[in-house]
């Protein structure tokens, strides 16, 4: 089987044997207010996020007049009726993705953004962008995919609501732009999704048929969705993230707030580093509970120099400072090389 391609994004791995590379999606939750945009980055950055990741769309080249919100959105958006309203609301402008960016930079996070359309595409180019997300929704947009594949940086594709031949679509329209720096996120495109919806083996599913780093971009309430995403081996999770879960906007009920984000990377670094090499050894930690708790052979009574041992002379004992209880049918017939007490542990030496 082909080993997985792998990439960089500024000077972090993507892949196999990397550390798995935390996206903050910050997304809409700043609600058009490019302060509370700046106050989120800082968190991020505070919780130890690799990325934090912002929207970049013009609302009328994202939708049409009379587009309806979905159904998920009706419920927490109260200010607008149709999807142009509420985008408008929410969006930034490209001197606010300027500030942001350098905000970013004077943290050490990564700046991402998904762009929605093909002005947004241009401008984060032009902001220097080390790699560029496709949210779900464009992954079917394929003059956008196209543009995405002519910046020659790596594209991280969200596939959410998605087929395996959609994805296949996708990944050869960004190949045909010769890009083959590209990341997958298995995603679940409801809000929130439901744990029984969540088919996290998809995970699986993909690094085995696509061999590229797979993502997981987690809708899912609370935390424990996202690290099990982890130890089924993603490369890559994202999750969205608030200030405070109670301001207005369509994401913020799903997302986590500061102390949840803080709490979700020190359980992905903590899973990591507990997955290990796959190498069934003895741990460094388990050394003394190893002597201390298994058992060696005992002699069950006074052995003379020059005896055959025999089962009877033999019992077990902890600790496993001698002969180990499994070469009994090895120790069985040999002869003492001197006396042996009653109730002493037999070493090789001694037969």
């Amino acid at each position: 089987m082909a080993r997985i391609r792998t990439f960089a994004i500024g000077r972090k791995q993507i892949g196999p044997g990397a550390p798995v590379y935390i996206i903050a999606e910050a997304g809409v939750n700043h609600n058009g207010d490019v302060g509370l945009a700046e106050r989120m980055i800082k968190v991020a950055a505070e919780a130890g996020a690799d990325a934090v990741k912002f929207q970049a769309f013009k609302s009328e080249l994202l939708a049409s007049p009379g587009a309806p919100l979905a159904d998920y959105q009706k419920k927490t958006v109260r200010t607008s009726r149709t999807q142009r309203t509420m985008l408008k609301e929410l969006e930034l402008a490209p001197d606010d993705f300027k500030v942001l960016k350098a905000v970013c930079d004077s943290e050490g996070i990564e700046f991402l953004a998904s762009p929605f359309d093909l002005d947004s595409l241009k401008m984060l180019l032009d902001l220097g962008v080390r790699a560029v997300k496709v949210a779900s929704p464009e992954m079917t947009d394929t003059p956008l995919l196209e543009a995405v594949a002519s910046a020659r940086v790596p594209a991280l594709v969200s596939t959410g609501a998605a087929t395996l031949d959609e994805i296949k679509d996708a990944v050869a329209a960004l190949h045909a732009g010769k890009l083959y720096d590209i990341a997958l996120f298995h995603c679940v495109s409801a809000y929130p999704a439901p744990y029984d919806q969540t088919n996290l083996r998809a995970i699986v599913t993909l690094r085995d048929y696509f061999r590229v780093p797979i993502g997981y971009s987690d809708h899912s309430p609370g935390l424990h969705v996202g690290v099990a995403a982890v130890a089924l081996g993603a490369h890559l999770l994202e999750k969205h993230f608030t200030l405070d879960r109670k301001l207005p906007g369509p994401d913020q009920p799903l997302s986590l707030e500061p102390s949840e984000l803080f709490s979700l990377v020190t359980a992905v670094r903590q899973i990591e580093n507990a997955l290990g090499n796959g190498e069934k050894i003895p741990q460094p930690a388990e050394v003394n509970v190893r002597e201390s708790a298994r058992k060696s052979l005992v002699t069950t009574r006074a052995v003379k120099k020059g005896d055959k041992i025999t089962a009877a002379m033999l019992t077990t004992k902890r600790p496993a400072t001698g002969i180990e209880p499994r070469f009994i049918r090895k120790v069985i017939g040999r002869r003492a090389k001197c006396d042996i007490g009653p109730d002493t542990i037999i070493t090789w030496d001694m037969i």
